[in-house]
C-alpha cells in the first residue's frame, strides 16, 4: 500500500509540473483543448490543464525574409532573372488566421511575388527595369499586403536585389556603355584640339603683329640713324650721294665681318641680280684663260732654261778603238 501511495504521488509532482510551461520573448503559443483551438499564449509563465490541454504549435513574432528567384520576359524579349526580398512578420492580434488558415506561408508569398514581377516587368524595357525596379517593389508590397494581411501577415518591406539577364546581354550593354564612353572621351578630345589650335593661332597672330610692329620699329631707327649719319657726312662737305654709297659700302662690309666672325657658319654669299649668272659665267672664263696663259708661259720659261743649260763631260774611251786580241 505505501509503495502505490508513493507512485501516485510521483505521478501527481509530474502532472502539476506539466501544467506550467514558459513562452520565449518575440514568440506566441497556441493552446487546444481535445483538439479545439482553446487560446494564444505570450511570452512569460503559462497554465494550462495536464492531459486536456495541449500545444498545438508555436508563431514567430519577428520579422522573417523571404528571398523569391524570379525568370522573367522584358518588354524587347531579354529574359532576366530578378530576386525579390521580402520582409515580413505575423500579426500578433492576428496569430489564429496566421496558424489555421495558411499551411504553408513561404510558398503563399512566393506565388504572389511570381504572379506581380511576370505582370509588370514584361510591361518595361531592359533599361527601364533597372530604372524602376522600386516601382517593382512597391507593386509587389502592394499586392502581397492586400493578399496576406487576411490570413494575419504583415509585410514589412519588398526589395528588388538584383536583376540579373543574361551573359550575352551584359556583355552587349557593356559594349554600348564602352562606346557611348569612348564617343563622348572622342568629343571632349575634338574640343580641346580645337582649343589648343585656336589658341595656337592667336598667339602666332600676336607674334607675328609684334613682330611687325618691332620690324617697323626697327627700320623707323634705321632710317633716322641714315638720316642722322647724312646730316653728319654733309656738314663735313660731302655730298648726299657719296654719303649714301659710303653708308651702303660700310654696312655691306660690316655684314660680312659679323658673317665671317662664326667659326661654324656655313653661308656662302652669291650675287642674286638678274646679270649675276652671267656675270659669274664670264669672270669663270676670265679666269680659265687666264690660267691656261699662266700654264703656256710658265712651259716656254721651262723650254729655255733646259736649251741654256751645260752639257756634261763625256769620257776618253768612247772615241778609242776597243783592243784587239
Amino acid at each position: 500500500m505505501g509503495t502505490a501511495f508513493i507512485i501516485l504521488l510521483v505521478l501527481a509532482f509530474f502532472i502539476l509540473m506539466s501544467s506550467f510551461f514558459t513562452v520565449k520573448q518575440q514568440t506566441s503559443i497556441v493552446i487546444e483543448r481535445f483538439g479545439k483551438f482553446q487560446s494564444v499564449r505570450n511570452s512569460g509563465l503559462q497554465l494550462k490543464i495536464p492531459l486536456v490541454d495541449r500545444i498545438a504549435g508555436r508563431v514567430n513574432l519577428k520579422i522573417q525574409q523571404l528571398d523569391v528567384i524570379i525568370e522573367t520576359k522584358t518588354r524587347d524579349n531579354v529574359f532576366i532573372k530578378m530576386k525579390v526580398s521580402v520582409q515580413f512578420k505575423v500579426i500578433q492580434e492576428k496569430v489564429y488566421e496566421a496558424f489555421y488558415k495558411l499551411e504553408y506561408p513561404h510558398d503563399q508569398i512566393t506565388s504572389y511575388v511570381f504572379d506581380v514581377v511576370r505582370a509588370e516587368v514584361p510591361k518595361l524595357k531592359l533599361d527601364d527595369v533597372f530604372e524602376r525596379k522600386d516601382d517593382i517593389a512597391v507593386a509587389v508590397k502592394r499586392e502581397l499586403n492586400e493578399a496576406m494581411s487576411t490570413y494575419g501577415y504583415d509585410i514589412i518591406n519588398t526589395l528588388v536585389t538584383d536583376i540579373d539577364p543574361d551573359i550575352q546581354v551584359k556583355n552587349a550593354m557593356n559594349r554600348i556603355n564602352a562606346a557611348d564612353r569612348e564617343k563622348t572621351a572622342a568629343e571632349f578630345e575634338a574640343e580641346s584640339s580645337r582649343i589648343r589650335i585656336v589658341a595656337k593661332a592667336k598667339a602666332e597672330a600676336e607674334s607675328k603683329r609684334l613682330q611687325g610692329q618691332g620690324i617697323a620699329d626697327q627700320r623707323r631707327e634705321i632710317a633716322r640713324g641714315l638720316v642722322e649719319s647724312v646730316e653728319v657726312l654733309n656738314n663735313v662737305g660731302i655730298n648726299s650721294q657719296e654719303a649714301s654709297a659710303l653708308i651702303v659700302v660700310t654696312q655691306h662690309y660690316d655684314t660680312l665681318q659679323s658673317i665671317g666672325s662664326d667659326a661654324n657658319s656655313n653661308l656662302i654669299l652669291l650675287p642674286n641680280s638678274p646679270q649675276a649668272g652671267s656675270d659669274m659665267l664670264n669672270n669663270m672664263v676670265a679666269s680659265f684663260t687666264a690660267s691656261n696663259q699662266v700654264g703656256e708661259m710658265m712651259k716656254k720659261t721651262n723650254k729655255k732654261v733646259e736649251k741654256h743649260k751645260p752639257t756634261p763631260p763625256q769620257s776618253g774611251y768612247e772615241d778609242d778603238a776597243a783592243p784587239e786580241i
